[in-house]
């Protein structure tokens, strides 16, 4: 998801620029981390204290120069509003945080408003259109059956997890005026990984084979119908 996200700001904007980056959501910082190490402006908005700990840890052990050019504020995504003017960014994250709001509508057009003309929105969500996929290609034919017509999993590894489909979130950025520009699928195979797969990150796994699955990933995640069928969205609207 990294590369896709880099992709399209380098795409977007000129080289060398630095570009305010909001990340709503921001879970343990890894994407404002890293996008601070490249020379942005960074605005982390979270509500978990203890994430926000762990946060602000992590960035004590960063250069000073990195340091300055990350601020974490308290507060949740659906108040964005509350907190920074419209058109203040260049570029919006909410990576893992629609599939934990019932209703995701007010959170969307939260974030939009916050895009400067041209800003880029990155958005990561539960695959609304795939949910038979894991329980399937594992043999639960049960609960594949009982995942088809419905937008989350039959088994409880994402118990109160909600999905989004495409076709929805694409009118729903139309409406928002951030139109989608392109679309990727995120962990197309990992997640339905068969027991004894040579992944890197378990036991056994080769470190050779860190840098395969990355490939096949990134190849997969712009490739229909592959990407389609991936357990997770990276969908990218641009503010007109």
């Amino acid at each position: 998801m990294a590369r896709q996200l880099d992709e399209q700001i380098v795409g977007r904007f000129p080289v060398g620029r630095r570009l305010r980056v909001l990340d709503v959501g921001m879970g343990a910082g890894t994407q404002a981390l890293r996008l601070a190490r490249a020379g942005h402006q960074v605005t982390g908005l979270e509500r978990d204290t203890e994430t926000i700990s762990a946060v602000r840890a992590a960035l004590a052990g960063e250069p000073e120069g990195i340091r300055e050019r990350v601020r974490v504020v308290e507060g949740d995504g659906r108040d964005t509003g509350v907190h920074f003017l419209p058109g203040s960014f260049d570029v919006v994250l909410c990576h893992g945080v629609l599939m934990h709001v019932t209703e995701p509508d007010p959170l969307v057009a939260g974030l939009a408003r916050m895009l400067a003309p041209d800003g880029l929105l990155s958005l990561l969500v539960r695959n609304g259109d795939a949910p038979a996929m894991r329980s399937g290609l594992r043999g639960d034919w049960t609960g594949a059956l009982a995942a088809f017509g419905t937008t989350c999993p039959a088994d409880d590894s994402d118990a109160g997890v909600r999905a989004d489909r495409l076709a929805d979130l694409t009118a729903t950025l139309a409406g928002l005026g951030a139109p989608l520009h392109t679309w990727y699928g995120v962990r197309v195979f990992t997640d339905a990984a068969v027991d004894g797969a040579h992944v890197a990150n378990t036991p056994g796994g080769r470190p050779d084979d860190l840098a395969a699955l990355l490939a096949v990933e990134e190849r997969a995640g712009r490739t229909d119908p592959y990407r389609g069928v991936a357990s997770l969205l990276h969908l990218c609207g641009v503010r007109g």
